[in-house]
């Protein structure tokens, strides 16, 4: 286990500030990555296609862990968070071929919605400094 203090980074979020809230926070051997979307700043990407915004808020979490050393290698746990059914196929294409080699363990589930209408996936994953498995 490491013994660096409790670090947190920003990812740049709209909401960050205004929740009181960090993109990703590393504990011991952990990295947690709240809730990201496909916001960049103020500008939402892949408004209305369920894939490219899986893409992109996944790419937001793995840049938030590369802060720590790390890449996809390292994740533990995913989850994605949709607001239609209809759109599970195109997120779990998105996520297969970003983590297909190292299968997380993934949880997946349709809510009422998300603060921002347009939003269509959130996701949110977990890291492990340690040894990675062979």
């Amino acid at each position: 286990m490491t013994s660096e203090p409790v670090r947190r980074v920003r990812g740049g979020s709209p909401w960050e500030e205004s929740f009181g809230f960090a993109r990703a926070v590393a504990a011991g051997d952990r990295v947690l990555v709240g809730g990201t979307t496909a916001f960049r700043g103020s500008a939402l990407y892949g408004e209305g296609d369920p894939y490219e915004q899986a893409r992109v808020a996944f790419a937001g979490a793995l840049e938030a862990i590369a802060e720590f050393g790390l890449g996809p290698e390292s994740v533990v746990r995913t989850r994605m968070y949709l607001s239609h059914q209809r759109d599970v196929d195109e997120v779990g294409r998105a996520h297969k071929e970003i983590f297909g080699q190292v299968r997380p363990v993934t949880t997946l589930l349709v809510v009422e919605g998300f603060v921002d209408p347009r939003i269509l996936v959130e996701v949110e994953l977990e890291a492990y400094r340690g040894a990675v498995e062979q």
